[in-house]
């Protein structure tokens, strides 16, 4: 038997006059273009990690000029704890070493602070991350609650005898129940 090897992209003649092609026609790729592509990935995604190491780093120094390295956030506001829309009470939020701590001066008078402790923020970065602080009235009872924002979660304390405490579950099933 013997081997015989013919081109395949040109046309071969046999006894029969029959014309040879190829069943699939693949693009030839050059080293070169496959090169250029890989390289552009690459870059490209060099590029994305850089300009999100540069975000996150500008989102940082941004949150320091805003609220300090212990994360710090003030506010006013009447809440019915001996206070008056001449005297309002004065709110400190802070992110101390990852836990949430809030003191209260009611009314500006300082021998009345009392301290509110918020939850212990889990993860890498967390250090950093603000606290801020809303208040209106939650449960429609005609007195003001405070609402805890960190990042995309709100935690609710509840205005009940003259001191915030944190919302039951019971009582946030009663809530959504309602709305």
């Amino acid at each position: 038997m013997a081997v015989h090897s013919q081109d395949l992209r040109s046309p071969v003649r046999n006894s029969s006059k029959s014309v040879a092609r190829p069943l699939i026609a693949m693009p030839r790729a050059s080293l070169h273009t496959i090169v250029y592509g890989i390289t552009i990935m690459l870059l490209l995604l060099v590029i994305y990690a850089v300009m999100g190491s540069v975000v996150g780093w500008s989102r940082e120094k941004l949150d320091d000029i805003r609220y300090g390295s212990t994360r710090t956030f003030h506010i006013d506001a009447v809440v019915g704890h001996n206070d008056g829309a001449g005297t309002p009470s004065h709110f400190i939020a802070m992110n101390m070493n990852r836990q949430v701590m809030i003191i209260q001066i009611p009314g500006g008078d300082t021998s009345q602070v009392r301290t509110i402790t918020g939850p212990y923020l889990v993860g890498a970065g967390e250090d950093k991350t603000p606290v801020l602080l809303s208040f209106e009235d939650v449960n429609k009872d005609g007195t003001r609650d405070m609402i805890v924002n960190v990042k995309n979660e709100a935690i609710v304390f509840l205005n009940r005898d003259g001191q915030f405490v944190q919302m039951s579950n019971e009582e946030r099933a009663q809530l959504v129940a309602g709305s």
